[in-house]
């Protein structure tokens, strides 16, 4: 498989969909986002998929998704925050493409989704459910190629960031 794909990995609210929007306009290359690829094959929403067949279910679909996009070239690619949870998502993405993790402060990230409905995993106390989820995560983006904190950076900022990082790898076309 050809590594010509730039992938966005991270946890929800770190801005994979705005920088990649960003990135793709750049590279003048297309833009995917895994959950609105997911929604528009299902005709559902992520949160509406979660609620009728369970998280389970839903990463399924999502990893069908993923390697399906994968499959293309030259393409920025939002994933959705758990799609790392899946080795096999991961394998995929190391082998089609540049992995960049975004991270962000739980606080940051709060005051991003805060008032946010679409977010099935954040019911309850939001500041309480990212923590819970961003402890129980914190090992999976470490396969990622290059790691940016997107903590009081502007979109355009980060997307020359990651534009001169993968430009400097040789092994990405």
């Amino acid at each position: 498989m050809d590594r010509n794909n730039l992938v966005l990995i991270g946890f929800m609210g770190t801005g994979k969909s705005t920088i990649g929007m960003r990135l793709a306009e750049k590279l003048n290359w297309t833009f995917k986002d895994t959950d609105l690829e997911i929604e528009r094959a299902e005709g559902y929403t992520v949160q509406e998929l979660f609620s009728a067949r369970g998280e389970p279910t839903f990463r399924e679909m999502e990893s069908a998704i993923l390697k399906q996009i994968l499959s293309e070239k030259r393409q920025v690619v939002a994933t959705g925050g758990g799609c790392v949870l899946a080795e096999g998502n991961r394998v995929s993405m190391q082998e089609s493409g540049f992995v960049v993790s975004l991270g962000a402060s739980v606080e940051t990230i709060v005051s991003r989704v805060e008032g946010v409905n679409n977010r099935p995993l954040l019911a309850g106390d939001i500041r309480e459910k990212v923590t819970e989820l961003i402890q129980r995560r914190m090992g999976v983006y470490g396969f990622a190629h290059y790691h940016v904190d997107t903590d009081g950076r502007e979109p355009e900022e980060i997307a020359d960031l990651i534009i001169r990082e993968f430009h400097k790898e040789p092994d990405f076309t």
